[in-house]
């Protein structure tokens, strides 16, 4: 991301909240050197634009002039900062992995994906029919999907694995995402590609005779 905008989702990170004239005073010290309210409202609605901050109410100045918006953080903002989470996931895994069986781990992670398949709450709808909320449910949390038919049957193919830096060290991930897709779908598909394995996608051939479980 361009400096000076990481730099505003700084502060805002720090200050909660901050008009543009809050803002000049704190990027002039962290840049070391000097910038306009104009050149921070351009930054801004860029920001803006990428959904990252959002406003609240209008405040008032000390001083004679117009009222100012305040501006705050959205939550895709989050995505912006460091964290800590990969090498969590990773930690847990091994613990999980030194602890237990590997049947008794796999058990765990179904669980978790029948879960996550119940709470999309899916219509129990032909698989045709089933496949745009499915798709949709995957790009609300990170997959990059979408279908097609191909005349004998469907394939539904995923070109991000939110999970990538891990699954790719750890396989029990890549069978919670089938056991997922599967919960999703009401059948269980043929998996025919893997991004883990090297392939551009997840990708899962669903026969044109099959039908969603009820």
């Amino acid at each position: 991301m361009q400096e000076t905008r990481q730099y505003i989702l700084d502060i805002l990170r720090e200050k909660g909240q901050a008009t543009v004239d809050e803002m000049v005073g704190d990027l002039q010290k962290r840049r070391g050197s000097a910038i306009t309210a104009v050149t921070v409202r351009h930054h801004l609605n860029e920001l803006l634009k990428e959904e990252l901050i959002t406003t609240t109410d209008l405040k008032h100045r000390d001083t004679p002039g117009r009222p100012q918006h305040v501006y705050i953080l959205t939550t895709a903002a989050i995505s912006h900062f460091p964290n800590n989470y990969q090498p969590l996931v990773n930690h847990l895994l091994e613990q999980l992995s030194n602890s237990f069986p590997g049947n008794e781990i796999n058990v765990v992670f179904e669980g978790i994906a029948d879960s996550m398949a119940a709470n999309a709450a899916i219509p129990a709808l032909s698989v045709s029919e089933r496949l745009n909320y499915v798709v949709q449910y995957l790009n609300d949390h990170g997959y990059n999907a979408h279908w097609e038919n191909n005349g004998h049957g469907f394939t539904l193919h995923t070109t991000n694995c939110p999970y990538h830096q891990v699954a790719k060290d750890n396989r029990i991930l890549c069978e919670m995402d089938m056991r997922l897709v599967s919960s999703l779908l009401g059948v269980v598909p043929r998996l025919i590609s893997r991004i883990s394995d090297g392939d551009a996608s997840c990708s899962y051939f669903i026969p044109d005779n099959s039908s969603a479980r009820t």
